[in-house]
């Protein structure tokens, strides 16, 4: 295992994209997407009928393709985010990968994934109009060089778990699961964010090799097919999981971690022998014997933040 020292921007890899999900009916009219429970930002959760009821408040970041911002429902003075891909006629790939993203989103209704309310598709642009979450990302706390205790850290791989275990009984593979990508609200609640490069499997393999991705969290079998059997037999559900891994020891190690497959991983000292145990069965290089959701949910290591709260994460920035 090599642990690199310094936090570096994460540059996606991009590969050839799969055929694009037939794209629901969505465009040149709002998509709503009423949540079964309520936004944590308002108890409203105001339909937005037209994104001149959104005025701008500020920008939040900057993501491939586009930019998001903090806006404010006219009427209501409801607090969304306004995600807005930008791009032109000639950006195929960025266009499938758009309508991708708003097909899932159309679709996933979790309190364990970041809600989207409406979107918006004119010529130019894709607009989604999603749960702000309060707190910012995973990476903005790791950013501060901070070493998250156990519990916390417990306590983040149980929401996360969770929304996966929601997206991959809808058979969709996130693909992308990142510091970066898990949002945290006032509660401190865990949230999966961008289905950019997610997908829908079309059976219970797909090939896990074809999609745009980061390379710091790929799976063996994603960044090397051939050598680690992913090349059309890989589940890509069990991707998700190594992802997952890698962000739980992140978060340990405050540091990004370059895990080499060919070499024998080694877990850090001051870590229990809970957690040493649950990053073996997320960080299993065989995708065949890799922990399943199901399996890690009722880990010791897991089962233990279930009995607490999110207060940790609340407080720990």
């Amino acid at each position: 295992m090599t642990l690199v020292k310094e936090r570096r921007h994460q540059q996606a890899l991009r590969l050839s994209l799969p055929p694009p999900i037939p794209p629901a009916d969505f465009r040149h009219r709002p998509s709503h997407c009423p949540p079964v429970f309520p936004a944590t930002t308002n108890p409203r959760c105001p339909y937005i009928d037209d994104l001149s009821d959104l005025e701008k408040l500020t920008v939040l970041g900057h993501e491939n393709g586009g930019t998001v911002y903090k806006v404010r429902h006219k009427r209501t003075s409801s607090i969304f985010a306004l995600k807005v891909l930008r791009f032109d006629r000639n950006a195929v790939t960025l266009q499938k990968q758009a309508v991708r993203e708003a097909e899932i989103l159309e679709h996933v209704d979790s309190p364990y994934s970041v809600r989207c309310h409406a979107m918006f598709d004119s010529d130019d642009d894709l607009c989604f109009a999603i749960e702000h979450m309060e707190r910012g990302s995973l990476h903005d706390i790791l950013l501060l060089r901070k070493v998250m205790p156990e519990n916390v850290i417990s306590a983040v791989a149980h929401g996360v778990l969770l929304g996966l275990q929601y997206l991959h009984r809808m058979q969709i593979v996130h693909g992308d699961i990142k510091p970066s990508n898990l949002l945290i609200n006032a509660r401190g609640d865990v949230k999966i964010a961008d289905f950019g490069v997610s997908r829908v499997v079309a059976g219970k393999h797909d090939s896990c090799d074809r999609f745009m991705g980061t390379c710091a969290y790929m799976s063996p079998e994603r960044f090397d097919p051939e050598r680690w059997g992913g090349d059309h037999n890989a589940d890509g559900f069990a991707g998700d999981v190594w992802s997952l891994g890698v962000v739980v020891l992140e978060c340990l190690m405050a540091l990004v971690c370059a895990i080499r497959f060919g070499e024998t991983f080694e877990m850090p000292k001051n870590s229990s022998s809970e957690f040493r145990s649950f990053m073996r069965r997320c960080l299993e290089k065989d995708w065949r014997n890799r922990g399943t959701i199901d399996e890690l949910l009722n880990h010791p290591f897991v089962v233990r933040s279930c009995y607490g709260s999110m207060e940790g994460l609340v407080d720990f920035d």
